[in-house]
């Protein structure tokens, strides 16, 4: 099972898993949230954990009406990746 959080003290959205935690380090900037870097726990990489985070920081960015502008690797490959998650970002 695992979980999802905005960390908004640590300014990252985390997701935890059996193996552990995921991670996206974030900053708001000209009214949208910039992804900075995503990643995963080494016992956990390779098992879909990055994506899953990714997918529910596109949902609260919907449920927010907030835009995303991705800055780290992972997050520009997730989102070319993902043509139904373009509409998030700025």
């Amino acid at each position: 099972m695992t979980q999802f959080r905005d960390n908004t003290a640590a300014h990252r959205y985390e997701l935890d898993a059996p193996e552990g935690l995921s991670i996206a380090d974030y900053r708001d900037r000209d009214g949208a949230r910039q992804i900075l870097h995503v990643e995963t726990v080494e016992e956990a990489r390779g098992k879909g954990y990055a994506a899953k985070l990714m997918d529910q920081i596109v949902a609260d960015a919907r449920a927010a009406n907030t835009k995303i502008v991705p800055r780290c690797s992972y997050a520009v490959a997730y989102f070319r990746r993902h043509a139904d998650a373009q509409d998030v970002l700025a």
